[in-house]
């Protein structure tokens, strides 16, 4: 059986955190079936950022973003190896011209 996630919003969590604060905060987590770290991560992040930190926050990124993300990691990777192969030739290079190892 799949474990479904509650959404809330934002009125409901304000309306949680006044009751939580008028009453007992164990009988507003028995009423909504809520945890208590639930409500404290609300609180902490209500009273550092308003309404604006209990917001839902989106996780969902733009497709021509990730494209570009994508193409920035294809390219740091062509780099390093190119400069890997540089390091490794100019080695090279410098046991060919003193092969005595002075």
């Amino acid at each position: 059986m799949k474990k479904t996630r509650r959404v809330w919003s934002i009125e409901q969590k304000l309306q949680i955190l006044q009751e939580a604060a008028q009453y007992e905060p164990t009988e507003t987590f028995r009423k909504y079936n809520l945890s208590p770290s639930l409500f404290n991560r609300w609180k902490n992040s209500f009273d550092a950022k308003g309404i604006a930190g209990i917001k839902a926050k989106s996780t969902q990124v733009d497709p021509a973003v990730k494209a570009l993300q994508q193409e920035n990691e294809r390219l740091k990777r062509i780099i390093a190896n190119q400069a890997l192969e540089l390091d490794f030739k100019t080695e090279l290079l410098k046991k060919a011209i003193n092969p005595a190892g002075d």
